[in-house]
């Protein structure tokens, strides 16, 4: 869907740039390579390299690496697409939302859930009514045998497998205490002492 959306708009918005950020290169590289499959669907000549899809009305797709340092410098992006966004660090998506602040661009969020830290916890749980939150669980999806994810469930335990399949957002192994618990525990109302 995401490499979709990106030909939509690459197609749709001559002159757009669409980035399309992950934890990795390689896996940038992989949803812009479904985003040239889609491209060639359309009958359209198109021209760059295993990182890019440049359309003939200028409109370019643009996979990232996965570091904060080696993305910055775009601007003026129409649509910025974090792949696998719970294991993309912090620091590149506070590096690239600059990006859309000049053309007001849209910022997709794609991901399992990786515990309950990070900037797509964060936009899940606390964002706000501006965001638009889509869940598939895994049982929802007719291409995933039941026989298949039972052996998941029972190779991968309960936790694991409910971030992965099910769209939990579970405690970060090895916590003493559950973020819900310390969250609870938290009173802006009190005053800190200071000695």
């Amino acid at each position: 869907m995401a490499a979709a959306k990106a030909v939509e708009r690459a197609y749709r918005t001559p002159r757009s740039l669409i980035l399309v950020a992950s934890p990795g290169e390689r896996q940038s590289s992989l949803l812009v390579g479904k985003a040239r499959e889609f491209v060639r669907a359309l009958g359209l000549r198109a021209r760059g390299d295993a990182a890019s899809v440049v359309l003939p009305n200028g409109s370019e797709i643009v996979g990232l690496p996965g570091t904060e340092a080696t993305t910055r410098g775009y601007s003026a992006v129409s649509l910025l697409i974090f792949d696998e966004a719970s294991r993309v660090l912090d620091e590149q998506y506070k590096a690239l939302l600059p990006t859309l602040a000049v053309s007001d661009g849209d910022l997709w969020l794609l991901s399992t859930p990786y515990g309950k830290r990070g900037f797509f916890y964060e936009a899940w749980e606390h964002g706000g009514p501006e965001w638009e939150r889509v869940t598939v669980a895994a049982t929802e999806c007719n291409r995933i045998s039941k026989g298949f994810l039972e052996t998941a469930r029972r190779d991968m335990g309960s936790a694991w497998f409910a971030q992965e399949y099910l769209c939990s957002f579970v405690d970060n192994e090895g916590s003493v205490f559950g973020r819900d618990v310390v969250e609870r525990a938290l009173d802006d109302a009190v005053e800190p002492l200071v000695i």
